[in-house]
């Protein structure tokens, strides 16, 4: 870096630039979100040629869902001090080889061994909530906002990536050869992962500039002091309605369009539109998030997403209606993302980020694992996804209205103050 006037470390090699740190984190972000995003155009083929039910594939990915939330929480402390790279490499390997073996179930349980437990504890550790924690710790001050954005957007493009690229495999080769060919992928986050080295040291404060107190505060009493923080719960519980609508959506928005006459590759589309418009929506929520308060960003996001559902499920079934609630929804898509974090980086400083990010993300992964299983099962006991659309909208509404009482200001500390 050029000095730490902006409160970057300068311990680190010439060619970890800002602009590096921040292109190998971002393609890392792709790489690790797009497999995952394209899972619900696996589910239909599988459990076809397995003679199992929806919700046996759901019941994976929601295992998946919840294991990834609460793990994540313990690959951010250690990856605050021990550093990033150990913890990326370590979930690449495990992401990879859940993904090939889950080519080769062929019972429920290896299912969710693979797609289930492995795939959860590998998404630990190479998601972009722990490159976006690394952003905020080498980078700049004045980069960190627009980071946010561009490390979330990037996930984005995974699935803008992925989604149409999973269908097209699939249709030439067939879904077995397509995760092996996704497995693969997975391995080049490792040499991109050196980029985004941190340390124990990679550790500003709110301010930006190195703090002894913080740096010297545990993780328990990090942790008792987000949990004592009134806009910390808050936030933490609106989380939820987003990981329920996200992932709901994800696995079986291409089954629903399915059922209501529309083709596979109308759902590829439409997920593809989804990570294309949220590439504009992620960036746009990182820039507004260091311009105006973030609670109202993310109550604008949560309502509007609820209105988008309502929309999509009372319009008559057509490509044009399943493209349109796709641009609708990518804008909004993870562009709560940015706020969340800033909101987190604001409260509690940078020392434990990635940390206090994975608590606020297993609240995400809790909705996001309900949202996965419920529609499985309700599918299978209703045949329709109708009951847990309008969930997702009802959960959108109430979350709105709880993010608006979050105060946007840190914590007071008496070792700071003194």
């Amino acid at each position: 870096m050029h000095g730490n006037t902006s409160g970057a470390p300068t311990e680190t090699t010439a060619w970890r630039t800002p602009a590096m740190i921040l292109l190998c984190g971002c393609l890392v972000a792709t790489i690790s979100y797009g497999p995952r995003s394209s899972f619900g155009f696996f589910m239909m083929p599988m459990t076809v040629d397995n003679a199992w039910g929806r919700d046996v594939f759901a019941f994976s990915v929601a295992m998946q869902t919840l294991i990834y939330g609460i793990v994540q929480p313990f690959s951010g402390a250690i990856a605050d001090r021990f550093g990033t790279i150990r913890v990326v490499i370590a979930g690449a390997l495990l992401y990879s080889s859940g993904i090939y073996m889950m080519a080769h179930a062929s019972t429920p349980g290896q299912l969710y061994l693979t797609s289930g437990v492995l795939i959860g504890f590998g998404l630990t550790g190479c998601s972009f909530n722990l490159i976006i924690s690394s952003f905020g710790k080498l980078l700049p001050d004045s980069w960190r906002s627009i980071s946010f954005g561009a490390g979330t957007a990037a996930g984005s493009f995974g699935q803008f990536l992925f989604s149409p690229l999973g269908v097209s495999l699939i249709h030439q080769f067939g879904w077995r050869t397509t995760l092996e060919i996704f497995a693969g992928i997975l391995l080049l986050i490792i040499p991109l992962s050196l980029a985004i080295a941190t340390s124990q040291q990679d550790a500003p404060d709110q301010s930006g500039t190195p703090s002894r107190p913080v740096a010297r505060q545990s993780f328990r009493e990090a942790l008792a002091e987000a949990f004592a923080h009134r806009s910390f719960v808050l936030l933490v519980i609106g989380y939820f309605t987003c990981g329920f609508q996200l992932n709901f959506v994800t696995l079986h928005l291409p089954s629903y369009l399915i059922d209501r006459g529309l083709s596979a590759e109308v759902g590829g589309w439409t997920l593809g539109v989804i990570g294309l418009f949220n590439i504009v929506g992620a960036l746009a929520s990182g820039y507004l998030s260091g311009r105006m308060p973030k609670r109202y960003i993310l109550a604008f996001i949560y309502s509007t997403r609820a209105l988008a559902i309502v929309f999509l499920i009372t319009m008559p079934a057509s490509p044009v209606i399943a493209i349109i609630y796709g641009a609708v929804t990518g804008l909004l898509w993870l562009s709560s993302v940015p706020p969340t974090s800033g909101l987190v980086a604001v409260m509690f400083g940078t020392r434990w980020l990635a940390m206090l990010m994975g608590i606020t993300f297993l609240s995400h992964q809790v909705g996001g694992s309900l949202g996965v299983y419920l529609g499985g099962l309700v599918y299978e006991r209703t045949g329709s996804y109708d009951i847990v659309w309008w969930f997702g909208a009802l959960f959108g509404v109430l979350s709105a209205l709880i993010n608006l009482p979050i105060v946007e200001k840190p914590v007071v500390r008496p070792a700071m103050a003194a």
